[in-house]
């Protein structure tokens, strides 16, 4: 990356774009009887810590996803050379 902004941009725009992939795409869920294996393998102390678990890694790795992808789409075709 030429421009050092645009080390500071790519966390933030990772955050941004997962916080707003919360209005976008469903979360995943698990049937019970998973859930119940997950939180004893985990030892997790309810089914609330590993839903918030599930839920933080969930919206982060899909805003990175989507940072990626427009980044992409941003340097391929829209990108003025």
């Amino acid at each position: 990356m030429k421009n050092p902004f645009l080390t500071f941009l790519m966390p933030m725009s990772t955050l941004l774009l997962g916080f707003l992939s919360a209005l976008l795409l469903p979360a995943p869920w698990f049937g019970l009887s998973l859930t119940h294996k997950m939180v004893t393998f985990f030892h997790l102390s309810d089914v609330v810590q590993l839903y918030t678990l599930v839920l933080c890694l969930w919206f982060l790795i899909v805003g990175a996803v989507e940072y990626f992808l427009i980044r992409f789409i941003w340097l391929r075709f829209f990108s003025v050379k």
